[in-house]
């Protein structure tokens, strides 16, 4: 589809929105940026929006006459594909886009694009890393916070770029085709937006939809249901393994990285060169290794990006220690998994602070995950009552409610003995409570500094 001069509407009035208006006015096309919530002030949006635009805003319900003259819609990944006046869209006829694919419309060069449950943005981040000890010109995007609408005009035919990819944006890709995709791992996640785990894995799936034979995806060789996909797939496959000795592809053997030819291994590090801890940090690294050899960037560019890397800000973070206790923040783990990840990672009597906003997981094996590990479970936001029930029937009763996140460390300094570690892994969503992850990361971390010695 040729954009220029057509009669867009772009659904969402945040930050992707925003870019995917900013781009959009590079084609000359008739825009009218949207947001079905009718108490928005137009004024605030409008102070938002690049300078020069000639475009409407547009508040509450879309006229029939508008739906009508539409030739594209712009979904940002915020907003749910099955809404009522999406399907009138679809209805319609509008293709819908969202801003991945309208990213595509204008990128030039290579892409590496990295989905899964957990593990995206480290593993972005990383694979950013890789790439710029090689290359000069390397854009990371998407769901790690910058908009690919908002840097692709920046690329060139000599480019790579590393997108991260949520679930939401993989729904309304159509032409999208990365020279290398990565899925992670997929463990229940967001089934409130999907409603069932086949159209959540399928939504994940996807970002390979438009690969073919020349093609890479990255898969996780420990995850079953990406095993079985890897047979379906049109790509060339490159497996990862934590537990598995691999003839071709990239594993962990004792404590040394391996990449394997038809048997033939050459060794990429040791885990006790790399700056971040645990198996799942181990799994994101051969993810990010396998994706640079895919790229063509040679093992000691690799290897060297690798062992200088240090963990994301927000996962399985280090605070700080005050009076023997050592504190770590874990925002990012959003869901139960990502969780028991965290709480797999601590080598010390743990007290535990989570809860937040109800994506429709169960908690049964992220309680089941506690172990001998967690002393304390201190709980806060819409589904701390959820969480409790699950705790106490696998039989764990030392659980505190609280309703703030201030008061939950402050809970947790008082109970804490020296030797203990203090994690916020909340296993849920921030929403209502913070603007994001990052917000509710963040406090902890004040809140943490701000405990006397």
């Amino acid at each position: 589809m040729d954009i220029k001069h057509k009669k867009v509407l772009v659904f969402g009035t945040g930050i992707s929105g925003m870019a995917a208006v900013k781009l959009l006015q590079q084609t000359e096309a008739d825009i009218t940026l949207y947001d079905g919530n009718a108490n928005l002030n137009k004024e605030d949006i409008a102070a938002k929006l690049p300078i020069g635009f000639k475009g409407n805003i547009l508040l509450g319900e879309i006229p029939e006459n508008l739906l009508k003259q539409l030739d594209l819609a712009i979904l940002s990944p915020g907003v749910p594909t099955d809404l009522e006046i999406v399907n009138k869209m679809r209805n319609n006829q509008i293709p819908i886009w969202g801003e991945i694919e309208l990213a595509y419309y204008f990128s030039k060069g290579k892409i590496a694009a990295i989905t899964g449950t957990n593990g995206k943005t480290t593993t972005t981040t990383l694979v950013g890393e890789i790439m710029r000890t090689y290359y000069n010109s390397v854009f990371v995007v998407g769901n790690i916070g910058v908009p690919y609408t908002e840097m692709v005009l920046n690329t060139t035919e000599d480019s790579i770029t590393v997108a991260e990819m949520s679930s939401f944006q993989l729904e309304t890709i159509h032409k999208f085709k990365p020279d290398v995709s990565a899925i992670l791992n997929i463990t229940p996640d967001h089934l409130n937006r999907h409603h069932t785990m086949e159209k959540y894995i399928e939504a994940k799936v996807n970002i390979s939809a438009n690969q073919d034979q020349n093609d890479v995806c990255v898969l996780n060789y420990e995850d079953n249901t990406l095993r079985e996909i890897g047979k379906k797939l049109k790509t060339k496959v490159f497996f990862f393994s934590s537990l598995h000795s691999l003839d071709n592809g990239i594993y962990l053997e004792e404590d040394n990285i391996y990449y394997s030819v038809d048997k033939n291994r050459t060794y990429i590090c040791n885990i006790h060169e790399l700056n971040i801890f645990g198996r799942h940090s181990y799994e994101n690294v051969m993810a990010a290794a396998a994706i640079g050899i895919s790229l063509e960037v040679p093992i000691d560019c690799i290897r060297k990006a690798i062992i200088n890397f240090v963990a994301v800000e927000h996962r399985i973070e280090f605070v700080t220690t005050k009076n023997g206790v050592t504190y770590y923040n874990d925002s990012k783990g959003t869901n139960p998994d990502a969780s028991m990840k965290a709480i797999e990672s601590m080598q010390t009597p743990t007290l535990l602070i989570a809860g937040g906003y109800d994506k429709g997981s169960d908690f049964d094996d992220w309680v089941e995950a506690f172990g001998n590990k967690i002393r304390y479970l201190v709980l806060l936001g819409q589904t701390r009552d959820k969480i409790a029930a699950t705790a106490r029937r696998h039989g764990f009763n030392n659980i505190i409610m609280a309703e703030s996140l201030l008061e939950a460390v402050e809970i947790c300094a008082g109970k804490a003995n020296q030797g203990d570690s203090v994690l916020l892994s909340p296993a849920c969503a921030s929403w209502g409570m913070f603007k994001n992850y990052e917000e509710r990361g963040s406090l902890f971390k004040e809140y943490v500094k701000n405990l006397k010695n």
